[in-house]
């Protein structure tokens, strides 16, 4: 196979899956789930070579595409005023990112076969349309490129909230298009502008140019286009007080959606920041890094709190991200090689930790039609091994040594303790919160008095256990073996350091 040729095919290669999707009858609903679920092994399959690829000390390098695409001329002139090129590339960071993309979408579509109920069809369609977009995003070299895929990835979510949801569907779907909208609105002035001052889109040589002290843009612009930028990825991320339409989408979207949008579409906003906020303004980030900190710090604690009070698990989960997004921010604030190792540690290790935790909701659900804490007590005596798992799921997001959220954690807290110790001390409250709101939600819903009869509730198995032993899996490699991300981390790692001049 042609090196160059191999990411177009991994991010593409699940559009084909919709083209023999669209020639099937919806009726077929085996044909249509088998089609759904194979047609997300092709970017799994090329996502591990390219781990492997790395393993084996080879250059990522080897896969980056570049070629005309869009050039726009003037009437009388011979050369194009403005190129816009197709461009493809992935370093350590992007293929950490674009392996859990690919694992979790894997394993949601294992849940989207067994807890969709209707029109399968639709279904499948759009969500290898989402993944596309996904794919896209964390492998586009170009801004312009960037945000087609990062738009992309709105609408099938849009329609999969709001077709295959709950019972609030419409209005989550609707509070999720009209946040990310105005996020995207933002994210596309700063890039128009960046194209019109730079006159690239190429985000390796828009980072030159910015970072040239005589180059076209004046330290105000640039303040302005890091503050814009903050603000877009905030809504992602999502940063307090963006953060409501959040809340209704993990609650309202079917488990299958609620595993990728938080562990891979929140994720969207950290890897923003760190690849345009950080890359692109390094000075500005550390302008403002005191200021990021204490958002961090809101974050984790406000979550943490709210956490506390809710009766609904999912609720719980929804705060927790919120909180757990906050430890992003605050290893990133730190500006030193141990805090950002941490917060995409925590990206990694959440998007993990937060998909295992919403298969095993929505798993519960099925059986239950609720995920209200005082109504799920007695759950251990009844379904053992759903209930092992969720407290093991609970362990690894309160930071237990030996899983991924400790070692994120640690790492973030560290680099931040060096730098700004008293805000890291009050931080550190939040992960005390955490064990709080996790054990109390946790232990309530298995160990609980007995709120229903469950004498037909069956245990997760067969096709279930699989996510759940892959996630259970990856956690506990990360846990006890951290290498496996912080060896694809180190060259993405002095990039970063050297345009913070450290």
């Amino acid at each position: 196979m042609n090196l160059q040729a191999t990411l177009s095919i991994l991010v593409f290669s699940p559009i084909l899956g919709i083209i023999v999707l669209a020639m099937l009858p919806k009726v077929q609903e085996k044909a249509i789930k088998a089609v759904g679920f194979l047609a997300t092994l092709p970017p799994l399959a090329l996502s591990l070579a390219l781990y492997a690829h790395f393993l084996a000390g080879k250059k990522l390098t080897d896969f980056s595409v570049s070629v005309p695409w869009i050039q726009f001329r003037g009437i009388e002139a011979d050369e194009p005023i403005f190129s816009v090129y197709y461009e493809l590339g992935i370093n350590g960071f992007q293929l950490l990112l674009v392996v859990l993309t690919a694992i979790v979408s894997t394993l949601a579509a294992i849940a989207a076969c067994k807890y969709v109920k209707k029109e399968w069809k639709g279904y499948f369609m759009l969500y290898l349309l989402l993944v596309t977009g996904m794919l896209g995003v964390f492998t586009a070299e170009n801004l312009i490129l960037f945000f087609i895929f990062f738009e992309v990835t709105l609408i099938p979510t849009f329609f999969l909230i709001g077709k295959w949801g709950y019972f609030e569907k419409e209005k989550a779907a609707y509070s999720f298009l009209i946040y990310n909208g105005l996020g995207s609105a933002v994210l596309l002035m700063v890039i128009m502008v960046l194209f019109a001052k730079t006159g690239t889109t190429n985000i390796e040589h828009v980072r030159e140019i910015v970072g040239d002290p005589s180059g076209p843009l004046s330290a105000d612009l640039k303040l302005g286009l890091f503050v814009s930028l903050l603000i877009a990825f905030s809504v992602k991320l999502p940063i307090f007080p963006l953060h409501s339409w959040m809340l209704r989408v993990h609650v309202q979207a079917p488990p299958s959606v609620v595993m990728i949008h938080s562990g891979i579409l929140l994720k969207i906003g950290a890897y923003g920041l760190i690849r345009f906020g950080m890359g692109i303004f390094p000075e500005q980030f550390e302008y403002l890094a005191v200021l990021i900190a204490i958002l961090g710090v809101v974050n984790l604690l406000y979550g943490a709190f709210l956490a506390f009070i809710q009766t609904d698990f999912k609720m719980v989960l929804a705060y927790s991200s919120i909180s757990h997004m906050g430890i992003v921010l605050i290893g990133l604030a730190a500006m030193n090689e141990a805090g950002i190792q941490g917060a995409i540690f925590q990206v990694v290790s959440h998007g993990l930790i937060s998909a295992l935790l919403f298969f095993l909701v929505g798993a519960l659900y099925e059986r239950t039609e609720t995920s209200m804490i005082d109504s799920l007590g007695g759950l251990a005596k009844a379904m053992p091994l759903a209930a092992g798992f969720l407290l093991a799921a609970a362990m690894a997001s309160l930071g237990l040594p030996g899983m991924s959220g400790f070692v994120s954690e640690f790492m973030a807290f560290l680099g931040l303790f060096k730098v700004l110790p008293w805000v890291a001390a009050v931080g550190a409250l939040g992960i005390i919160m955490t064990a709080v709101y996790l054990l109390r939600a946790v232990l309530g819903m298995t160990y609980g008095t007995a709120a229903r009869d469950y004498s037909r509730a069956t245990d997760i198995r067969g096709v279930e256990l699989l996510p759940v032993l892959v996630l259970m899996l990856l956690i506990v490699l990360i846990g006890v073996y951290p290498s496996v991300l912080s060896s694809p981390l180190q060259a993405t790692l002095e990039t970063i350091m050297l345009g913070l001049g450290g």
